[in-house]
């Protein structure tokens, strides 16, 4: 679902609200910029075929008043199929400004069996990030990536599949790395195979698959010793997308020895009580906790 945004000054906060009536407004310190929409792609979005469609593909960046260095590209779910745009993408980037962290809010195009175009969107975030990251007042070495149900496969899968730029591109933005500095998953879709969320599956790879493309996407057996650090978090009674998706990706983490943590959490199913509660504010401080012992996250 796409969400309009509508934004209300007052004299001490500005609040943006969304059609996502189940979750509170979203509280943006008065003295931060305001949030700048940036189009990825001038309005000519490849497909990954050597095609390309018109359409707008955009980020909106939220810059909290006292940037500490980290910035953060946010990928909500939806099944492939929608964007729940509001808790696990706006209000995410208020969540991160409160610690000094710049979010990046990503509307990737849905890819309708298209399986290269969100990955295309989430490379391209990230190589814009790293690009403003001066004038964001960003480190170019702290920009990571976030991602919840599909949206969480989406980061697992840039987090996976990402290349170190072309020195000799014309344009600087393709000269710029799309690897993330770290990744976190939360309820996360990583698994194309058995224990995989069938809409999100169907949307992204068509009814028409091959054992390479349900390979590809398969991103518990993309790990390799070069893929960034991760956190997840998935509760153990979640029905929608079972744990076992997290579960498979942190051990091919672990044995690649790749920083990881994995936070099983007791309660909360699909969503997490609706984006509230101890289980969501466990993911949130625990999250931090993990960056923080990083040095990926380092408060002022």
């Amino acid at each position: 679902m796409n969400c309009a945004v509508k934004i209300l000054r007052s004299p001490f906060l500005l609040v943006v609200f969304g059609a996502w009536l189940s979750t509170p407004p979203i509280v943006i310190g008065q003295d931060a910029p305001e949030p700048q929409r940036i189009d990825l792609w001038d309005g000519k979005a490849p497909l990954g075929d050597g095609g390309s469609e018109p359409t707008a593909v955009w980020i909106t960046v939220y810059r909290p008043a006292q940037p500490n260095g980290t910035a953060v590209v946010i990928c909500p779910g939806g099944g492939y199929g929608g964007h729940a745009i509001q808790p696990e993408g706006h209000g995410i980037a208020a969540w991160l400004n409160q610690h000094g962290i710049t979010g990046v809010v990503l509307q990737y195009r849905l890819p309708a069996g298209r399986s290269a175009v969100p990955l295309l969107d989430a490379q391209r975030a990230i190589r814009t990030v790293r690009l403003h990251a001066k004038e964001w007042e960003i480190r170019p070495d702290r920009i990571g990536i976030i991602g919840f149900s599909a949206g969480g496969h989406l980061a697992s899968t840039a987090a996976t599949h990402f290349d170190a730029g072309d020195a000799s591109a014309v344009q600087p933005m393709d000269r710029v790395s799309s690897r993330p500095d770290f990744a976190v998953l939360i309820y996360p879709v990583i698994t194309m195979g058995e224990k995989t969320h069938a809409g999100s599956k169907r949307n992204l790879l068509g009814t028409q698959t091959t054992a390479e493309m349900i390979e590809n996407f398969s991103n518990e057996k993309q790990v390799t010793a070069n893929t960034p650090p991760m956190f997840l978090a998935h509760a153990v009674d979640d029905k929608v997308v079972v744990p076992a998706n997290s579960q498979m990706l942190y051990e091919a983490l672990q044995a690649q020895k790749i920083p990881s943590r994995y936070l099983e959490l007791a309660s909360g199913g699909h969503g997490l009580n609706g984006y509230k509660g101890p289980m969501w504010d466990a993911w949130q401080s625990g999250s931090l906790a993990w960056l923080r012992e990083l040095k990926l996250v380092a408060e002022k």
